[in-house]
């Protein structure tokens, strides 16, 4: 369960997403022939900055600090951050965050509105679970009944004026690690824009990914993403998904899991019944604009399988997804198509949409 970063010549290979980095820049731009990489560790993973614009070491590092302000402010297994503290009151009294947190908040809330399998209150049953951590478990049906009450976004409240938070149910406990990578991505990748950074990816613990501008190749060449094989070694993958001034967010079963008497229960869990979603989905790549959306988005669709979830990226205006199911299909949504090439040499094969039932 501990994450592996390799590097392989220019390939950056990442365990939902891998980014094919290719030679020489644009003569319209001020690029570099080689990229400036930048990385801490923080938010629990590696963040990293991959940037070919030149003159910009003061403002990748100052984009990276973001992270770790978020990091300290929002993390619930960090003891003195501000949802820990919220999260301590809950049921006891109102809280006041800063400005950063409560916009947070407010756009986790309003995901969580749409009711389709993202609560930001879900931290009373992944505190049970804890998966990807040492002290993991699998709780008792008894503990995972009393949590599920307490799983709900309504449970809540906010003072706009005094920039209060109050969870009204003792034990309620907010966990936004299904949305913070994607917000916090924004963050930065919108600094770096605001401070010149054209040709850019900002990559949070390889899950969520933003990409600044179109590749350095050219003006009008796509960056070239590698859909990660769920099945295989961390450089193995699915197919090539062409991709610029977007966001590529990947949730699936690999990524964290605990196993009990030869079961494994992957990281992502149902509000409605306390366990693991359980699905004909192996992985789910959400194409969006706003790394938010991607974050948030991704464990939606991955909560209501293959099918559903295909139904619910076509209704749903501004995303665009790749599924890899159980079977070793691979499902691809219409405005996709044209720009995601399967890997031949994968055991893999495209699933037809209207096969699905």
């Amino acid at each position: 369960m501990k994450q592996i970063n390799k590097k392989l010549g220019l390939a950056v290979l990442l365990f939902g997403i891998s980014l094919i980095l290719m030679s020489c820049g644009s003569p319209k731009r001020d690029l570099r022939s080689k990229p400036y990489v930048k990385e801490v560790f923080t938010m629990g993973t590696y963040i990293k900055i991959t940037s070919y614009d030149k003159g910009h070491e003061k403002d990748i590092a100052a984009a990276l600090d973001i992270a770790k302000d978020y990091d300290k402010k929002t993390s619930v297994n960090q003891s003195g951050s501000e949802l820990d503290a919220v999260n301590d009151q809950a049921g006891i009294k109102p809280v006041k965050v800063s400005k950063k947190v409560y916009a947070l908040l407010k756009s986790a809330y309003s995901y969580s509105e749409k009711e389709n399998g993202f609560d930001m209150l879900i931290g009373a049953l992944t505190s049970l679970w804890h998966i990807g951590f040492d002290d993991a478990r699998k709780p008792s049906q008894e503990e995972i009944d009393r949590a599920i009450p307490l799983v709900s976004y309504k449970a809540m409240t906010f003072d706009d004026k005094k920039q209060t938070v109050y969870l009204t149910h003792k034990g309620a406990k907010l966990d936004l690690g299904a949305i913070t990578k994607g917000y916090v991505s924004d963050r930065m990748a919108d600094y770096l824009k605001d401070h010149g950074v054209t040709t850019a990816i900002v990559d949070l613990g390889s899950s969520s990914l933003v990409l600044i501008g179109n590749s350095h190749r050219g003006d009008n060449i796509p960056w070239t993403i590698g859909i990660k094989d769920p099945n295989k070694e961390v450089s193995d993958q699915v197919g090539l998904l062409d991709a610029e001034n977007e966001s590529v967010a990947t949730s699936g079963i690999y990524e964290r899991f605990l196993k009990v008497d030869g079961k494994i229960y992957p990281h992502i869990l149902d509000p409605k019944t306390g366990y693991p979603f359980e699905n004909d989905i192996q992985s789910v790549t959400v194409v969006s604009k706003k790394g938010v959306d991607g974050d948030a988005l991704s464990t939606t669709i991955f909560g209501l399988g293959t099918k559903k979830g295909l139904d619910f990226v076509e209704k749903t205006k501004g995303i665009e997804a790749i599924f890899v199911d159980k079977d070793n299909k691979v499902y691809v949504t219409k405005n996709l198509a044209n720009r995601f090439e399967l890997d031949k040499s994968s055991h893999y094969k495209l699933g037809n949409l209207s096969d699905l039932k």
